[in-house]
């Protein structure tokens, strides 16, 4: 398993998988709660929640590691690149 750079964040985010549409339902601190369209089987939710979360946080996917939770509903992913300050500022960023 990938561990992350010493600079990157943790977000923590929980996901609903065979949603309607993908999308960023909440934010809080450093977590999120995200719907994806992708089945959870064979790793297709996993690679729609890491697109889904670059897109928002403007870095490329290949920066997001799912650190812990590959196969749970919670996932704790690691963002390369970001210090938690700008996890924090660029969440903030993010509509409502």
């Amino acid at each position: 398993m990938a561990r992350p750079e010493p600079a990157a964040a943790r977000l923590t985010v929980q996901v609903q998988p065979r949603a309607s549409r993908s999308e960023i339902v909440a934010r809080g601190g450093t977590s999120l709660r995200v719907r994806v369209t992708a089945p959870p089987a064979g790793g297709a939710a996993n690679a729609a929640v890491r697109d889904l979360v670059a897109q928002a946080l403007a870095c490329p996917p290949s920066a997001v590691t799912i650190l812990r939770g590959h196969s749970a509903r919670t996932k704790l992913l690691g963002i390369a690149g970001l210090t938690p300050a700008e996890l924090k500022a660029r969440l903030a960023a993010l509509p409502a």
